[in-house]
């Protein structure tokens, strides 16, 4: 069995906010749009999001209402410059929850929050 990932879906309360920052503050270009579920161009993995109430009616999994529900993974994007990254996210009010730091591996590693409470890792590749 090959197992292979495609897409991540990430269930938000805001569409309006979450597209926003996806598309305009991230600048993740839209891949597909319908009704309130889109897909973004990251490369290899699609990042989609879709609104909590749509996910409920559309597979009728038990979606949780609240965002501290977000906070049990990360979304990971590499960048070129962290720090960069970082002053030009927090100049656009994008709550920086961990500020860029060294890892011990090489590695440049930031934390910022999207407006359902995501985590999203901003780091550099490893050498």
């Amino acid at each position: 069995m090959k197992v292979a990932m495609k897409y991540i879906i990430l269930y938000v309360n805001d569409f309006e906010k979450s597209m926003h920052f996806y598309n305009k503050i991230l600048g993740l270009p839209i891949k597909m749009e319908s009704g309130t579920y889109v897909e973004f161009d990251t490369g290899s993995t699609t990042l989609s999001i879709n609104t909590r109430d749509s996910v409920r009616e559309l597979t009728g999994l038990d979606v949780p209402g609240d965002s501290e529900a977000s906070r049990t993974f990360e979304v990971g994007f590499v960048v070129e410059d962290v720090a960069a990254t970082i002053e030009a996210l927090r100049s656009q009010e994008v709550p920086i929850i961990v500020e860029p730091v060294t890892k011990p591996w090489g590695q440049t590693v930031s934390y910022v929050g999207d407006p359902d409470g995501h985590y999203i890792e901003i780091c550099d590749s490893v050498g």
